[in-house]
């Protein structure tokens, strides 16, 4: 590989890449580039080159790093998960990702034979409220650059669009504590506030967490997790903010989790009732576990887990062939949700591959049946629909090599959605007719951004 060579802009680290590195290359001869160190001026990276992530990155000063549609980022492999590499974009900061479906900003392993856990994460933390004041990026040295939080519920940490995580997730350790917050692993959100914009963001292949919701208010749309090690989305700490259009998908189990759930909502650790209660208000997800009934149990847990002392309002979504169940709550939430406390789960289609266990109960013993549960969120109110087999949803492919998980003719999916009342009401939330993530227009079709492999 070619050096090439630069004069430093200022104290902002932009230097180039050389053999030591030992990265992949994509087999053309387009530039390669190395971001290191700290980004501290106002930095636009080249479309027509690619750059190699060095360690850890940090951007600061209140400074905006901007990635045009077309980079591919290669993150250096490092063993150690002290030493991983990871881009932090710090409070005041910003960060635009530009990418278009057939041009997506890329972010992967640097590594020949890619794998689960080779990198960290993208984090970003703003300056939005969370349930603990301020805390600092779990697994990330405890300093000035890794805080988040704040009481700037608009805070703006920028726009991310047309973005493609892969191979992520390697700061966090095998079976890593379920009762603390996790470390920081694909996209995390920390104290990201509603200022910011995201839409059409993949994360694949991480070792660990697929999309991290640690307090803050930012909303987002059209989010696809692929394949990752532990929770699809996870909201702790005070999280409030809006979503739609989500997926979470996956083919296998994992050796990393303890429990992988699609969608798993907490409050914080102790738990406490510590305002703002995690509450994440969310329509038109679809979660899809692994084909076929378990006959040797795996970490595949729950499609949706509501614990330690969330809120969360879940509508017009789709949940299946979770081995566990479909919704699970514990003793601090199962009052919570039988009271109507705030929280909902509502007007979804739902199924799990043991029916008496498509909703159940974590007595924080073991998870059993909860039959009285299931009553009361199929009655007129909640309007839940269980179905017995994943093919009664009638989704064009559900299991096929690249998924389709449009409704197909006669799919239950195609109607019943139900936006009525104050959450469901306000503009952010397009109003379709459909329940899941896709209706007929299917916006997670293989392309050069959503990539199923």
């Amino acid at each position: 590989m070619k050096n090439y060579f630069l004069l430093p802009v200022l104290a902002a680290m932009v230097l180039f890449s050389c053999k030591k590195d030992h990265l992949a290359t994509t087999g053309d001869n387009t530039q390669m580039d190395t971001l290191q160190g700290a980004i501290t001026t106002n930095t636009t990276l080249s479309a027509n080159k690619n750059y190699f992530l060095k360690g850890k990155v940090y951007v600061k000063n209140n400074v905006t790093l901007n990635i045009p549609a077309g980079v591919t980022v290669f993150a250096q492999v490092n063993d150690a998960a002290a030493d991983k590499s990871a881009l932090i974009i710090t409070q005041g900061s910003k960060i635009n990702i530009t990418g278009t479906a057939d041009n997506p900003v890329v972010f992967t392993s640097a590594a020949t034979n890619k794998k689960q856990g080779d990198w960290g994460a993208i984090v970003i933390l703003g300056k939005a409220p969370t349930n603990v004041g301020t805390g600092h990026a779990e697994g990330l040295p405890v300093n000035a650059d890794t805080q988040y939080g704040g009481t700037v519920a608009n805070d703006n940490s920028g726009t991310i669009n047309y973005l493609r995580i892969e191979y992520a997730g390697g700061i966090n350790p095998p079976a890593e504590d379920e009762w603390i917050v996790d470390k920081v692993s694909g996209l995390c959100l920390a104290s990201v506030g509603s200022g910011t914009q995201i839409d059409n963001v993949m994360v694949s292949h991480s070792n660990d967490d697929g999309f991290q919701f640690v307090g803050g208010t930012v909303n987002a749309t059209h989010l696809l997790a692929y394949n990752n090690g532990d929770d699809d989305f996870d909201f702790d700490l005070g999280y409030q903010g809006n979503l739609q259009f989500l997926i979470g998908y996956r083919t296998q189990a994992s050796s990393q989790a303890l429990r992988a759930n699609g969608f798993e909502s907490y409050n914080d650790e102790v738990p406490t009732t510590n305002a703002p209660l995690t509450r994440p208000v969310i329509s038109n997800m679809t979660i899809i576990g692994p084909q076929g009934v378990e006959t040797v149990k795996t970490n595949i847990n729950q499609g949706v887990y509501m614990r330690k002392g969330t809120r969360l309002a879940i509508r017009n979504s789709v949940v299946a062939e979770y081995s566990q169940g479909a919704f699970m709550t514990c003793p601090r939430t199962r009052p919570v949700i039988l009271a109507d406390d705030g929280a909902e789960f509502r007007s979804n289609l739902v199924q799990s591959d043991s029916a008496d266990r498509t909703f159940s109960y974590d007595n924080s013993t073991t998870v059993v049946p909860d039959p009285d549960m299931a009553v009361f969120e199929t009655n007129s109110v909640n309007k839940n629909t269980q179905l017995n087999a994943s093919t009664e949803f009638k989704l064009v492919g559900m299991y096929t090599a690249v998924p389709n998980l449009t409704p197909g003719d006669g799919s239950p999916a195609l109607t019943g959605a139900d936006f009525t009342g104050v959450d469901f009401s306000v503009p952010f939330f397009v109003k379709t007719s459909y329940r899941g993530a896709v209706g007929t227009s299917n916006w997670a079709a293989a392309s050069n951004w959503a990539s199923w492999k």
